[in-house]
């Protein structure tokens, strides 16, 4: 995620690999390059379950915002770092419970953007904004953010595998300040990539910095992840590896990964 100029204002650069694209990939997409490609088949040498974790990555996503919007009530959802459509996007799976909920995806990817905007095209109701997800004030403060999200009703944040890709102290504040945006009763749904083994850690942040031209944080540890809930409430069953967040049914349909996993879980933002 870059700062400064637009993305609208740049050529789509198919030569340096974009983590969104590299995504898109590893679950069996078609908006990609060589440079996508080959960044996946070196990553897939250091952490060959890779394609496994974006899977069960995916899983988690759809099924902790139908949760929020099912159990909870959340009908606002603002999506960092959203990354490429594919099937079961945000906004699909809550407008099926509420026509009338609103969803903003926030990324500056120029090929996510592009995209973004002619699947929502005819969506009154959802937008892709083009900002850096670390510019929270900018963020809100968008017109047709304001138009979509009302700030006095709950609010579900959502920073989904998207957190190692920036500093560790600047993940750390981005959830800060926009749990102090965030009304009452709000959540915040958070998960990065972490990693046991610190080989893995220390080759695939090495391998994701070179590919994509420095636009990568860091392969962290649990311990990291939970600084990241410090003033939340955590919601049940905690912060765990999200293939295990409320499974569907006790026969989790999931893919066996060993070597990295998405951990993170549901926090509760509570004020007096």
């Amino acid at each position: 995620m870059d700062r400064g100029e637009k993305s609208d204002s740049h050529a789509i650069d198919i030569t340096t690999a974009s983590v969104a694209r590299m995504y898109d990939w590893l679950l069996g997409g078609i908006e990609n390059y060589e440079a996508d490609r080959q960044a996946c088949g070196e990553l897939l040498k250091i952490a060959p379950s890779t394609k496994a974790l974006a899977l069960n990555n995916r899983s988690f996503l759809r099924r902790v915002v139908r949760i929020l919007a099912q159990d909870y009530g959340i009908r606002q959802f603002i999506d960092h770092g959203s990354g490429l459509p594919t099937q079961d996007n945000v906004h699909e799976i809550v407008q099926r419970i509420d026509p009338q909920a609103r969803v903003v995806y926030i990324d500056n990817d120029p090929i996510v953007l592009a995209h973004g905007r002619t699947v929502l095209e005819e969506n009154a109701l959802t937008t892709v904004v083009d900002e850096d997800m670390r510019d929270t004030d900018q963020i809100f403060n968008r017109p047709e953010v304001r138009r979509l999200i009302d700030c006095d009703q709950p609010i579900a944040a959502l920073f989904v595998s998207v957190l190692h890709c920036i500093d560790d102290d600047e993940a750390a504040t981005l959830i800060r300040q926009v749990a102090n945006k965030l009304p009452h009763g709000s959540f915040i749904v958070i998960c990065q990539l972490v990693s046991d083994h610190s080989h893995v850690r220390e080759d695939a942040t090495r391998l994701m910095q070179e590919a994509t031209g420095g636009k990568w944080g860091r392969v962290r540890e649990r311990q990291d992840v939970e600084r990241y809930f410090e003033g939340l409430v955590i919601e049940d069953p905690g912060l765990t590896d999200v293939t295990h967040w409320r499974p569907d049914n006790e026969v989790v349909p999931r893919q066996h990964v060993d070597d990295w996993i998405e951990w993170g879980g549901l926090g509760r933002v509570t004020k007096t």
